[in-house]
């Protein structure tokens, strides 16, 4: 952090809406408001068993001591503040529906209805959603694919550069980064170009909420200069689940407009404790972020290098890997290519559950997905490790022929999604005949886990064919509505 005077340091150890929170709880006043339990009493015993009763007491309604986050003008507007300074940035929204509504958030408060945004295909899907109710165009780009460590990556900045060359009336372009995989692409190079040109920068940084406390790790998107970035404070941080964060930075966007949108995709009733966590998690992380995440990096080091140099079958990319590719890497999160097994990353997802108690946030037919945090130890790790290297010991599958790869998704948006999501003109037909026609649903194949099918936008022979090529190796379509994927919905007027 730049920032290290004594009377910001002394700001950071502030957690007003935490103090507030405690303050009330031990106060032990007697609840004639929501929730229900009133203060953990009527909780079920069995819960209550678990967690113990004062968790409960942090469980209450809007009123004055505590704040309102739809109108902050006490300790969640403290709190909110402190983020932002935390960050560098102008202003920072408490969000408690996770990174979702703030992606939905940066379409509606950076577009109008009708606007054009560059955007890469592969990102999450509440960016559908945020295009949908946004109204605007999606100019999107091709993923790019690489066959050898079976990765998907997010838009570079020479495809950037190439889509604001082609469209130049795009209003903004919206970048994922880092990917589910830790892949940090050139973001400076990428928000100095889009602003030479006028263009706002919208930043998916669901997984980099850490990046700004270690110097160690790539550059946040904060740092890049963004006009908007949202981050899951509870997905790397110590924020409980839900809780996010959006950040303002810009001169290109009305803020007064960014508050008034952010209220309107939350709810009344927001569970303090999330807001508490968010109040906690980025003191501390401030505090001791550079500590805490060299014990988690070298932790995930240690393990990287183990799998690479002891377990034959399996492999991680490493940062220098990534760098020669021109992107980088948060070494935080260890990807493990598992193809050499034989067995799919699903397969083992489910061993090490079952067999070694280990979770994984993610697999696919090709690697697993590690992901450590502010909580993460050597130890957990070196567990992790150790099931892989006796998975490969004890589990052999066969020789199998997967291939990374997706259909050419250049085509023709005809439609916005959002005309298409409103219309009832639509009609159902088989796969093979479906080709020329406007899709009116979104398809997404796992893997690669990238939308093949688009409201508003024409389906290509090829890309029936690829469809039925999934649906014929079982291969699960999120958005089929039947069990095996026959039909897919287009528009009819």
């Amino acid at each position: 952090m730049k920032k290290t005077s004594k009377s910001f340091m002394a700001k950071q150890l502030r957690t007003p809406l935490y103090d507030a929170l405690l303050a009330h709880a031990k106060r032990n006043v007697i609840s004639f408001h929501c929730p229900g339990h009133k203060n953990g009493r009527g909780i079920d015993k069995g819960l209550k068993d678990y967690t113990g009763e004062e968790v409960y007491k942090f469980d209450v309604t809007v009123f004055d001591e505590v704040d309102s986050l739809h109108d902050p003008v006490g300790s969640i507007k403290k709190a909110q503040e402190l983020m932002a300074q935390a960050y560098g940035v102008k202003h920072s929204f408490f969000l408690v529906n996770g990174t979702s509504v703030g992606n939905i958030a940066m379409f509606l408060a950076a577009c109008n209805s009708g606007d054009s945004v560059i955007v890469s295909r592969s990102s999450h899907k509440s960016i559908m959603a945020g295009i949908i109710m946004s109204g605007v165009w999606p100019i999107w780009i091709q993923p790019k694919i690489d066959q050898n460590l079976d990765l998907i990556f997010n838009s570079t900045y020479d495809q950037i550069k190439d889509a604001l060359d082609k469209y130049p009336e795009a209003k903004a372009v919206f970048v994922t980064s880092p990917t589910y995989n830790g892949v940090v692409t050139e973001l400076s190079k990428i928000v100095d170009l889009c602003h030479r040109r006028g263009k706002i920068v919208l930043v998916d940084e669901a997984h980099g909420a850490h990046l700004l406390f270690n110097k160690r790790l790539p550059e946040s998107a904060v740092t890049a200069g963004a006009d908007l970035c949202v981050q899951s404070t509870h997905k790397i941080l110590s924020a409980m689940s839900q809780g996010s964060v959006l950040h303002f930075n810009s001169s290109l966007i009305d803020c007064i407009r960014v508050k008034k949108i952010v209220s309107m995709l939350q709810t009344t009733s927001p569970n303090y404790l999330i807001l508490a966590s968010l109040d906690l998690a980025r003191r501390q992380a401030f505090l001791y972020g550079e500590k805490n995440f060299n014990r988690v990096i070298e932790a995930a080091e240690e393990g990287r290098s183990y799998i690479n140099n002891n377990i034959n079958s399996m492999k991680c990319f490493t940062r220098k890997e990534m760098q020669k590719l021109g992107f980088d890497l948060d070494i935080t999160k260890l990807t493990v290519n598992v193809t050499k097994t034989g067995l799919s990353g699903y397969e083992i997802e489910s061993i090490l559950a079952k067999e070694y108690n280990i979770q994984l946030d993610y697999a696919d037919l090709f690697n697993l997905v590690a992901i450590m945090g502010e909580g993460s130890i050597k130890s957990d790790v070196e567990t992790f490790v150790n099931g892989l290297e006796d998975i490969n010991k004890k589990y052999h599958g066969g020789q199998k022929n997967w291939i990374l790869k997706i259909p050419s998704l250049a085509t023709e948006m005809v439609m916005r999604p959002r005309e298409v999501f409103l219309s009832g003109d639509t009609k159902k037909l088989g796969l093979k005949k479906a080709v020329g026609h406007i899709a009116a649903q979104t398809l997404t194949p796992y893997p690669p886990g990238i939308p093949i099918v688009i409201p508003g936008e024409r389906i290509t022979k090829e890309i029936c064919d690829y469809l039925i090529d999934m649906s014929a190796k079982d291969i699960r379509i999120s958005g089929q509505e039947t069990e095996m994927l026959k039909t897919v919905k287009v528009f009819t007027n």
